[in-house]
């Protein structure tokens, strides 16, 4: 399994100082096009691995903020028959994880310039990050970390107490949540029943065991979808998606930019007919979206050139990567920076469905939410 990044570069992101060619600097290198990037983990004793490119026993997923970029390690373990190849990274039990970083470097203290090892994370099944902090999940423990400060222990944990139901899914915790910024934890009403929680840099998206949408947060451009472009306080639900008729409409505003409209109501948004969508993912303007395909769609804010398209044009109708389909890959999982996208993609093989190209096609429930940055 491969990993691309495409959009801005300005801290070696996606491709490191060393890797620039001639009369490019960090601070003007936005990467237009996909290209592959080295997930290297500097163990602090070891010398440098390559991790992911090459190691199929190694399940890598990647965490974003503005300027860095993290690579969370976890080793696979061999699936009930022992054998490696069938332990897919979707079911396959997670072994002790490690959280290398690349990009701006300030990190914890023990992490050694860009694609360094954190030492503290040995051992985390998750993590997020933002510009201020670094948030480890534990099976027992939540850590959060001062990334501007050389902190010999975290600046705030909580203890996760054993026998608290069924397992949530980071950043959701006991009785909450993890907020990128101080206070770190935040209550959420055991009613709610949040099963997936999606942190954007100004409001949060949530989801619940029932199939509702509930947001909160700053609503300046839209972002909560109840029609308007007020903030809230506390979790509110998105009526429009609660199964109901709705009217939709759009609150204009005028800017110099291409885009001068808001949709304040959720709308449908019209990828490919051809296919479903299987995973989703957002920046701070832009949008990218993967297909039961394997196809990649973005669309939005183009500047930096994180739509991929070889351009810094932006694009208000979803728009298909070709670079993928063109190398003969299929794409898996997408996450989106702020301002920048990165992208995991496998060699298609037309022997495992024949017909469509198609491994195991996803349904609407397999819908993954990623955060919203």
């Amino acid at each position: 399994m491969n990993w691309f990044g495409f959009g801005f570069n300005g801290f070696g992101q996606i491709r490191t100082n060393e890797k620039l060619t001639d009369g490019e600097s960090a601070g003007d290198a936005n990467v237009t096009y996909p290209i592959s990037i080295d997930i290297v983990c500097r163990n602090l004793e070891e010398e440098p691995v390559q991790i992911c490119q090459h190691n199929s026993n190694v399940d890598t997923q990647i965490r974003t903020s503005w300027s860095r970029r993290a690579a969370l390690h976890s080793n696979r373990l061999p699936s009930r028959d022992n054998n490696w190849q069938t332990a897919q990274p979707e079911t396959a039990v997670k072994g002790d994880g490690r959280l290398c970083l690349a990009g701006f470097g300030v990190g914890t203290p023990s992490q050694k310039g860009c694609g360094g090892c954190v030492e503290e994370s040995r051992g985390c099944q998750d993590a997020h990050i933002s510009e201020g902090y670094l948030a480890l999940s534990f099976t027992d423990r939540v850590e959060c970390w001062n990334s501007e400060r050389n902190e010999k222990k975290p600046g705030w944990s909580m203890v996760i107490p054993d026998n608290t139901g069924p397992s949530l899914a980071f950043p959701l915790v006991p009785g909450g949540y993890i907020a990128s910024n101080p206070p770190f934890y935040r209550p959420l009403s055991p009613q709610l029943l949040a099963v997936s929680l999606a942190l954007g840099t100004e409001h949060a998206v949530l989801l619940t065991a029932s199939g509702d949408i509930y947001t909160w947060g700053s609503g300046s451009h839209g972002q909560l979808g109840h029609g308007d472009l007020s903030p809230q306080e506390e979790p509110r639900a998105m009526e429009a998606l609660m199964g109901g008729a709705s009217t939709c409409k759009d609150e204009e505003e005028s800017y110099d930019d291409v885009f001068i409209s808001i949709q304040a109501f959720p709308a449908l948004v019209d990828v490919t007919q051809s296919c479903e969508v299987s995973k989703i993912s957002c920046g701070s303007r832009h949008t990218a979206a993967v297909t039961s395909t394997g196809d990649l769609y973005t669309w939005g804010w183009g500047e930096y050139g994180q739509l991929g398209q070889g351009t810094e044009n932006s694009s208000d109708e979803p728009r298909r990567v070709e670079f993928f389909k063109d190398q003969g890959l299929r794409v898996v999982d997408v996450v989106c920076g702020p301002w920048n996208t990165f992208v995991s993609a496998i060699k298609e093989d037309p022997s495992l469905h024949p017909d469509t190209n198609i491994i195991n096609p996803l349904t609407k429930n397999d819908i993954e939410w990623k955060n919203c940055l």
